[in-house]
């Protein structure tokens, strides 16, 4: 029998398959999930102790706002660089290496004992965590058949607000009982017993042996060809995917960003209690992420462009939503017609980074991911609350928030020119010329694209 034979490709099949267990994918991607929890625990975990801080070191509010932005900063900067490189260097050891330096700022955060060594730490922080997402995201998906990645996307992102509430209310308690660099520590440990348990789970080699078809491995790092890194940039429907999916985060960062202050002026809540109030709309947020990436694979089983007409349809629903929630007066109604909207507000995340891993080949899809995370951050997590605030000056905020959902018509438009190019995208896939992987050594400036786009 020859070795290149069907017979010999069926056995090795069958023994592929026969090393493969059906719990281990779920485990990459609640060790994942968790550690993209723990990521956006360590980052929001400042806020809750902002007074205390503000106390204590007699800061302005600028100077606390800048050991935020500091975070943001270096996700949005690093995003994309940083997954070009866990696609060379490997992106277990990539991963084990962000959360060994975020959670390493933690600590130092706890430790810091003046402002510039708290702003230092907060840097360090954004560093460790800038390419987590789409590096995460990319080991997660390489275990699981296509038709769950809208699902598994969905529910990956929506991780950064559970996180986020998580690391708000719980600081606030620990803060209060234990004292403000308590907060800091535990978050770290958390991190850092998830750390040891992903590197006790996870390895290259059993990442290969789970490996789906649809990917050539789970580790572009350990083949032998990979594809070009403009093709991360030249595909037109791949680009719609990256924008509208950016645009349609737009929302969902302003209410982030502005819910607190918004409770706290038009509905005469304290400033406790209109924070508790918003983080119950950031959990509904978070829950529409993971519920609409479910829908979205259930819609698409058996035709993938449907996803696109899945995000599409999400982003109607909460630009309708949230119009006619913010124009009511005050009352249940209100809430519950803005609180149906932040359900829907992200809920196109899912499908949407479904969408670009379908378009993207499976040797730079941390790549992909980097740049998705770099669109969300520019057209939304950064600019929406940035456009509001400008607005505000001249609205009010109330004024200021009744406008922002007509941002989902643009994102509306750019994703149905997706839909339109999808089929010439998944040609253009299809026909790659892939080319040897390289070492990062004998990489060049000239792989890169020339316009770096996130």
């Amino acid at each position: 029998m020859e070795h290149g034979s069907p017979a010999h490709a069926d056995l090795s099949t069958a023994a592929a398959s026969a090393t493969r267990s059906k719990i281990f994918p779920w485990a990459v991607f609640a060790l994942i999930f968790g550690l993209m929890m723990s990521d956006y625990m360590s980052r929001q975990v400042l806020s809750s102790v902002f007074p205390v801080l503000k106390a204590e070191w007699h800061l302005s509010d600028s100077q606390l706002a800048a050991l935020t932005s500091a975070v943001a900063l270096m996700v949005g900067l690093l995003s994309l660089p940083l997954s070009l490189l866990a696609d060379r260097w490997g992106r277990v050891r990539s991963v084990t290496l962000m959360a060994v330096l975020w959670s390493i700022a933690t600590v130092l955060c706890a430790a810091a004992g003046n402002y510039s060594q708290l702003l230092g730490a907060r840097f360090l922080l954004g560093f460790g965590e800038a390419a987590y997402a789409s590096v995460g995201m990319a080991v997660m998906l390489s275990v699981f058949a296509p038709r769950l990645h809208a699902s598994l996307s969905g529910s990956f992102l929506a991780a950064t607000f559970f996180g986020s509430v998580i690391g708000v209310a719980l600081g606030g308690v620990l803060a209060d009982h234990l004292g403000w660099r308590t907060a800091f520590l535990i978050m770290a440990v958390f991190g850092g017993v998830l750390l040891v348990l992903f590197r006790i789970v996870v390895t290259e080699n059993r990442l290969r042996q789970h490996a789906t078809e649809q990917s050539v491995s789970a580790d572009p790092a350990s083949v032998g060809a990979r594809a070009p890194l403009s093709s991360l940039v030249n595909n037109a429907s791949l680009m719609c995917a990256y924008i509208g999916a950016g645009i349609q985060i737009f929302v969902s960062g302003v209410l982030l960003a502005w819910l607190p202050s918004y409770f706290n002026r038009y509905h005469d809540m304290d400033a406790s209690s209109a924070g508790l109030a918003a983080s119950v709309f950031v959990l509904l947020i978070g829950a529409g992420m993971a519920l609409c990436g479910i829908a979205a694979d259930r819609i698409s089983r058996r035709r993938p462009e449907l996803k696109w007409t899945v995000a599409i349809s999400i982003a109607a629903l909460a630009m309708v939503f949230l119009m006619v929630g913010f124009q009511l007066g005050n009352g249940p109604l209100q809430l519950i017609l803005i609180g149906v909207g932040a359900f829907f507000c992200a809920g196109s995340s899912g499908a949407t980074t479904a969408i670009v891993a379908s378009l993207s080949h499976p040797s730079i899809r941390a790549s992909a991911f980097g740049a998705g995370t770099f669109a969300n951050n520019i057209f939304g997590m950064a600019l929406g609350p940035f456009v509001v605030g400008m607005l505000s000056d001249r609205l009010g905020l109330l004024g200021a928030l009744q406008w922002v959902p007509l941002s989902y018509i643009i994102a509306i438009a750019v994703l149905a020119l997706g839909l339109k190019l999808y089929p010439a995208g998944l040609r253009k896939l299809a026909a790659l010329e892939l080319k040897p992987a390289k070492t990062l050594a004998d990489d060049s400036i000239e792989q890169l694209p020339a316009v770096s786009v996130r």
